[in-house]
């Protein structure tokens, strides 16, 4: 069965999210941590945290995903912009322990024109400050499409910031089918290969979660526009050789296309009858 999702509003909590999940027929959703430009978390509820966990697990409900925000720049030039990525990672870390063995996925950031290797370094220094030992939720680097000064747009960049992370087991990676097809990586016509690549490179046991978006771009744009499953450059038939792959079929799997709910109801619909 797939755990399949799509990203929800936070405002009213967890359960809430559950019960809209259940709704349009997911079993898992991704949310942001807070408002996606940055700022102060909302504070948890108890009672509603409590809720969740208890009816998750009485349902099975899948592993679900936590979303940084976008303004997260860990290898940004200013030392506020830092430190502003560090002291939101640590408070969100503290808080997704309230709803243990979750996910939490982050942009790995921009260097804005200090350089790949300086970008790398401080993302690592960045990480070797905020995970700790007993932690249950894993952190999660995501594929970018390259605009820009993006960090994380090939797979050896990926792998740089594990070897610089001594608890990169605390790590893994959310594959975005959009950013990666942005970034040049051909999984409409060579999926097997991307993968293999991936595997050679970062390892395919480090794969945690996939980001389903089609793509408004052709192969290697480097512009990061999601489009409608099926209404972009990927196309129906990728999605359904995502859906049906042995190395992908088993992860949690995220809808971030532009849609309300009812439209995330029919793309997930639409997964679903792709499976064989």
């Amino acid at each position: 069965m797939l755990v399949l999702g799509a990203h929800l509003f936070a405002s009213k909590g967890y359960t809430a999210m559950l019960e809209t999940a259940l709704s349009i027929g997911a079993n898992t959703f991704q949310f942001f941590t807070r408002n996606p430009r940055g700022g102060k978390a909302k504070e948890l509820d108890e009672n509603d945290v409590n809720t969740f966990n208890a009816r998750a697990a009485a349902i099975g409900f899948g592993t679900v995903l936590a979303h940084a925000p976008y303004t997260l720049n860990a290898c940004g030039a200013r030392p506020e912009v830092r430190e502003f990525a560090l002291m939101t990672f640590q408070d969100d870390l503290a808080r997704l322990e309230k709803t243990p063995h979750q996910l939490y996925n982050f942009h790995p950031g921009s260097h804005v024109g200090q350089g790949e290797e300086q970008g790398i370094r401080l993302i690592c220094d960045m990480l070797g400050s905020v995970l700790f030992e007993d932690m249950t939720t894993t952190v999660l680097l995501e594929t970018m499409a390259g605009k820009g000064s993006e960090m994380g747009k090939t797979f050896e960049e990926l792998r740089a910031i594990f070897d610089g992370v001594a608890l990169s087991d605390k790590m893994g990676v959310c594959l975005d089918t959009c950013h990666v097809h942005d970034g040049g990586y051909d999984i409409v016509h060579h999926l097997d290969d991307v993968l293999e690549a991936f595997d050679k490179t970062v390892g395919i046991e480090r794969l945690k979660a996939l980001h389903l978006n089609d793509s408004k771009n052709p192969l290697g744009a480097h512009k990061d526009r999601h489009e409608k499953i099926g209404e972009g450059y990927l196309g129906v038939a990728t999605f359904e050789a995502i859906v049906n792959h042995p190395q992908l079929k088993c992860l949690p799997m995220f809808l971030e296309t532009p849609n309300e709910l009812d439209g995330y109801a029919a793309e997930i619909a639409l997964l679903k009858s792709l499976q064989k």
